[in-house]
């Protein structure tokens, strides 16, 4: 069994496959029965040093809709990469066997949920290169899914084997400034190995509110991220490198508060790997900059490697930036509601929800909890038929009903985590008409206090928190905030979405899956 200290150093790589998990969402078809459920299972492609313990990995286990299997099964058959690499299970308690030379076998004795953002970490493996492994020596592993009922489903991963370097990341950062200063940052890098880099990647993952104040040719940007810089210069044995990098706050920035980022090194081979992977999952890297190019200490010569390099302690690849913003900059949250008619029997649709009115956007993306928490409470005369799955029925402080579930009289909603100035929210109720009551009105509230994370209790404008949810109204346009006569739905601009399926995200969001499930043991108060 490998030492706490292997283990780490195996698992250093490993953690940006494992956390893309939690927040990139793989193509999948609508909500389906469950015999028309299809699953899925994603392994990524990864290259190791010859000589060193290797990596660990694990499948990405996912299905077109939420359904819980039982005998849920995972293969892996490394036939291919015999006598240059094995397949071991990461633990000894992982209900693993080798029916047959060069094949792993993992079966879950317990009933296991999948969903259609799927899950990493279990089934956990070591992918370690054999004695007799060199530098070039390539092959691949097929992972199957299998589970009682359902077909199986097969992913194959490329698997390199290369030349060990060590890539160690400069020191952490700290600034600090107000919403719209900039600020110049160290990028260093060092080479403390006998080895010479063929060239190096940084990968970034900064908060929306750290944006780039100049672009470079040689990185690349979606939006306002920086993503990647990519440096192809050699970096010789027990030698540092330095550029450096010009941020702005961004003008929208709450403050007073905090921005994090994290720099990732990582061989140019083991970032084709990462991004094989990332693009698999729905996210980018963007595109060029259209700057000149960005150089470490001055422009080296290009120089191609001729082989792949693997990492051999990933352990020291990351380096880390905090920026402090001053000042006062906060912002206002106002509630929309909607007017709605129809007859008795009819079921008609409700889009109601809340606007950031600015001057300042509202980033939770480091806790993944909600910028604010919003209520409905549903008109006499009404049945909600047709729920939000963020949105539970609330029967008393601690009694509160399932995701989505229908018949409620008040709903208590988490929202995103992410929501910019200038930008609305909003959640489709179907409601019944089940009697005619002339201006029947129930109310829409953000900003509910609620014994839970998240939640924006700062608000510049608390009068309009609370709007109308009208149903029949008798004439005029009621419902404070509310939508348009032809009851149009609000816009959501996408740019929460971006940011979930934005590669900066998959360094973030450890623990997110479980997430929905964890929030539903609070509860509001009144």
């Amino acid at each position: 069994m490998l030492d706490h200290s292997a283990r780490r150093r195996l698992a250093g790589l490993a953690v940006a496959g494992a956390l893309i998990a939690a927040v990139a969402t793989p193509a999948a078809p609508a909500a389906a029965e469950e015999s028309q459920v299809s699953l899925g299972v994603y392994f990524g492609d990864t290259t190791i040093a010859a000589g060193s313990a290797g990596k660990i990995d694990s499948p990405i286990l996912f299905a077109s809709s939420t359904v819980v299997v039982h005998d849920l099964t995972v293969r892996y058959d490394f036939t291919s990469l015999a006598g240059k690499a094995t397949v071991t299970p990461e633990s000894d308690f992982s209900f693993c066997s080798t029916p047959e030379p060069n094949v792993l076998v993992c079966a879950d004795p317990f009933e296991v949920e999948l969903y259609e953002g799927g899950f990493g970490g279990r089934y956990s493996v070591v992918i370690a290169p054999t004695k007799d492994a060199k530098d070039g020596d390539e092959g691949t592993v097929k992972v199957s899914l299998s589970a009682t009922g359902y077909s199986p489903v097969t992913h194959e991963a490329r698997v390199r084997i290369g030349e060990g370097v060590d890539l160690a990341a400069g020191p952490s950062t700290k600034r600090s400034g107000k919403p719209g200063s900039t600020f110049t940052v160290p990028l260093r890098i060092g080479n403390p190995g006998n080895t010479v880099v063929e060239g190096a990647v940084a990968v970034f993952h900064n908060d929306y509110g750290i944006q780039p104040a100049k672009q470079y040719s040689n990185c690349t940007y979606e939006g306002t991220f920086l993503r990647a810089c990519h440096f192809d210069r050699p970096l010789e044995p027990r030698t540092s490198y330095v550029a450096t990098l010009a941020y702005r706050i961004a003008k929208d920035s709450f403050a007073p508060g905090s921005h994090y980022g994290e720099i990732l090194w990582l061989t140019p081979a083991e970032f084709e790997d990462y991004e094989a992977y990332v693009t698999r999952r729905g996210a980018t890297f963007g595109k060029p900059g259209t700057g000149g190019r960005l150089g470490l200490d001055e422009a080296g010569p290009s120089l191609a490697a001729r082989t792949f390099q693997a990492d051999t302690e990933p352990d020291n690849n990351w380096s880390h930036l905090s920026v402090t913003v001053t000042g006062k900059n906060s912002t206002d949250l106002e509630a929309i509601g909607a007017e709605i008619s129809g007859a008795q029997g009819d079921e008609v649709e409700a889009v109601v929800g809340f606007r950031n009115n600015g001057p300042a956007t509202l980033d939770n993306g480091r806790s993944g909890s909600s910028v604010t928490n919003l209520a409905v409470e549903v008109p006499n005369g009404t049945s909600a038929v047709r729920v939000p799955e963020n949105c539970f029925p609330v029967r008393g402080e601690n009694d509160w009903g399932a995701p989505g579930e229908p018949g409620g009289r008040t709903y208590r909603c988490y929202t995103s985590w992410f929501i910019k100035a200038g930008d609305e929210e909003a959640l489709t109720f179907g409601f019944r008409i089940d009697k005619v009551i002339p201006d029947a009105t129930g109310e829409v509230k953000v900003n509910v206090p609620c014994h839970c994370d998240g939640g924006f209790y700062a608000d510049l404008k608390p009068a309009n928190d609370v709007a109308k949810l009208v149903v029949n109204p008798s004439g005029g346009q009621g419902g404070d905030g509310g939508s348009d006569d032809d009851g149009g739905e609000l816009p959501i601009t996408g740019a929460n979405t971006a940011l979930i399926a934005g590669v900066g995200a998959v360094l973030l969001a450890a623990g997110a899956a479980g997430f929905l499930l964890a929030r539903r043991r609070t509860h509001f108060t009144a």
